[in-house]
């Protein structure tokens, strides 16, 4: 595609007559990443979260004996580095003095906008389209979902389902089934309880056929169905369109400094003019980063 517009690239826009100009009208999504990640500002080059491994379970302490002493340690550290994402476009003053209908630069604008509005979207939902792929491995040096999360005093947890699942009633439970169970990093309980159920459109609706009903679907029984009588997705269901697994489903936990966004900059537009040429150069630029710290935060399967 050509890197400057001239009047040659939109002819018709020096011309009367044209009804609509169409391809721009288009209405636009939601934003969905807040559905995905936990919104914080920066005023750094990057930011830092570093766990802490605290004390484990207390020991007898027989008669006459000196009380046994614990230390807590310093455990995964987790760096956001903030990039800046940017996009531009470049108008001849011819072009832009003899468009009768604005469509270069106003039209032109808001659509670098939209452009900018939907590469965040995309750069968040990665963090989710990744997350099992071994190449993106986050500060414990697995993958965002993993069967082998290693922990600090020594074995291993999980995030993910033992056997790839499609989404299911069965499949849900056995998700906060295991969410219930989590622990520290000392092997210890915690309290951890599931939040919202974040899909792709392809399962939005089987989603809400098994969250949406009191009673079991799919059965001649008069059963309840628990996920929903014990309110275990308080914040329902999240649908992303930049999903890009048909199949992978997601459980969002209350577990804090988990999945994170870091707005560095917020989007600027500028626009000035090139002296020798008279071209008319627009830019739209943001700085952000998004990743993860905790994995608790997260569950999920590629499903099947």
């Amino acid at each position: 595609m050509a890197t400057i517009i001239t009047t040659g690239a939109f002819a018709k826009a020096l011309w009367p007559g044209v009804n609509a100009w169409w391809g721009k009208a288009y209405a636009e999504h939601r934003v969905e990443y807040t559905d995905l990640f936990d919104t914080f500002k920066s005023s750094r080059n990057y930011e830092e979260d570093v766990g802490i491994a605290s004390f484990g379970l207390p020991f007898i302490k027989d008669e006459a004996q000196t009380v046994q002493f614990d230390a807590e340690v310093q455990a995964f550290t987790t760096r956001y580095v903030h990039i800046v994402y940017g996009l531009g476009f470049v108008v001849t003053r011819e072009m832009f003095e003899d468009d009768l209908y604005k469509v270069v630069g106003e039209k032109r604008a808001r659509a670098l906008a939209f452009s900018m509005r939907q590469g965040k979207e995309v750069v968040a939902a990665n963090v989710y389209n990744r997350a099992f792929n071994a190449t993106f491995t986050g500060g414990d040096g697995v993958t965002l979902l993993n069967t082998a999360h290693p922990l600090v005093s020594g074995g291993t947890a999980f995030n993910q389902l033992a056997t790839n699942s499609a989404i299911s009633e069965a499949a849900l439970e056995q998700a906060s089934i295991d969410i219930m169970n989590y622990t520290n990093d000392r092997g210890l309980k915690i309290a951890v309880t599931p939040q919202s159920l974040i899909v792709p459109t392809q399962l939005v609706f089987e989603a809400q056929r098994i969250l949406g009903s009191e009673y079991r679907v799919g059965t001649p029984n008069n059963d309840i169905n628990a996920l929903v009588v014990m309110n275990k997705f308080p914040m329902g269901i999240k649908v992303n369109h930049y999903l890009t697994s048909t199949t992978a489903w997601f459980i969002r936990t209350d577990v804090p400094d988990g999945m994170k966004y870091f707005e560095r900059r917020g989007i600027e537009f500028n626009m000035e003019n090139d002296w020798d040429t008279e071209n008319a150069k627009y830019k739209a630029t943001e700085r952000y980063s998004f990743g993860w710290t905790d994995w608790r935060t997260l569950y999920g399967t590629p499903g099947a």
